[in-house]
C-alpha cells in the first residue's frame, strides 16, 4: 500500500516546532520574550516576570483600586523592575576597606540618568529613584493629542553628559508609541548613546512602532497586552495611568 507524503511541508512543520522551542528557551532562560514585527525582524523585549510584579500590576489595573494603592503598586513594580533593566550595566572593581581587611568593591562604570515622559512617567520614577539614588534626572514633557494621537513635545531639560551616561527612559505605558519614539528620538539628538526605555504596559502595535524608529533600544516592560482600541488605549490596560497616579 503505497501512502503519499509531503516532504516539505513536513520539514516545514518541524522547522516550525524547532523555533518554538528554541524561542521558549530563550524566554526562559534570558527572561526574554522575542517577537517579530511584520517584517519578520526580531525586536528587543524583556518581559520582567516576577510573581510580586503580577500580583502588583493586578492591583494596578483594577478599576476599584484607589489613587494611594494605585501609587503604592507602581512604586512596587518599578523598584523590581530597576533591577533588571540595570542587570547587563558595566561596573568597575575598586579598593575598599572593611571594618575587618581590605577587598575589592564594584560602582558602575558610567552615571545613569533617568528620564521620565511627563506627567505619568514620574509615577515609574520614584521606583527607579530609591534603588538609584546616585542618579541625574532629565525630565521630557509631552503630551498626545487625542484627536490625531500624535505626541506634541512642551518641555525638555537633560543634565549634562547624555553622551556618557546609561540613560533610562521612563513611561508607563507604550500604546501607539507615538510619544517614546519622539522623547528617544530628542535623546539621541542630545547626544544619548546608550538608551533603555522602560514601561509599565506595552502594547504589540507600539513595540513595533517604537522598534521601527529605534531598533538599537531594548524595551523593558511588566506585560505585553493584547491590543489597542479604537481610542488608542491598551486593552485590557488600565485606563489613563497619568489620571490614575494623579487622581485627576
Amino acid at each position: 500500500m503505497f501512502v503519499s507524503f509531503d516532504f516539505d511541508n513536513h520539514c516545514k512543520f518541524l522547522l516550525k516546532k524547532i523555533l518554538i522551542h528554541f524561542r521558549n528557551y530563550l524566554t526562559t532562560f534570558f527572561n526574554r520574550k522575542f517577537s517579530f514585527n511584520q517584517k519578520g525582524r526580531l525586536l528587543k523585549v524583556t518581559i520582567v516576570d516576577h510573581p510580586i510584579i503580577k500580583t502588583r500590576l493586578s492591583h494596578i489595573r483594577d478599576r476599584k483600586t484607589d489613587t494611594e494603592h494605585f501609587r503604592l503598586a507602581l512604586h512596587d513594580v518599578a523598584r523590581l523592575m530597576c533591577f533588571e533593566v540595570c542587570r547587563d550595566m558595566e561596573i568597575t572593581e575598586i579598593d575598599i576597606q572593611t571594618p575587618m581587611v581590605a577587598t575589592t568593591g564594584y560602582h558602575l562604570t558610567r552615571p545613569v540618568i533617568l528620564v521620565p515622559i511627563l506627567r505619568a512617567g514620574v509615577g515609574m520614577l520614584h521606583g527607579f529613584v530609591e534603588i538609584l539614588s546616585e542618579a541625574s534626572i532629565g525630565n521630557i514633557g509631552m503630551y498626545r493629542d487625542e484627536v490625531t494621537l500624535k505626541p506634541t513635545s512642551y518641555y525638555s531639560k537633560m543634565p549634562p553628559n547624555l553622551d556618557l551616561s546609561e540613560v533610562i527612559l521612563i513611561d508607563p505605558m507604550l500604546a501607539t508609541g507615538s510619544s517614546s519614539t519622539e522623547a528617544a528620538t530628542q535623546l539621541k539628538r542630545q547626544g544619548a548613546l546608550r538608551i533603555r526605555f522602560v514601561c509599565l504596559i506595552a502594547a504589540p502595535e507600539g513595540i513595533n512602532a517604537f522598534h521601527t524608529t529605534h531598533p538599537d533600544i531594548p524595551i523593558y516592560t511588566a506585560a505585553v497586552d493584547d491590543k489597542l482600541n479604537e481610542s488608542g488605549y491598551i486593552l485590557p490596560g488600565l485606563g489613563d495611568a497619568g489620571d490614575r497616579y494623579f487622581g485627576t
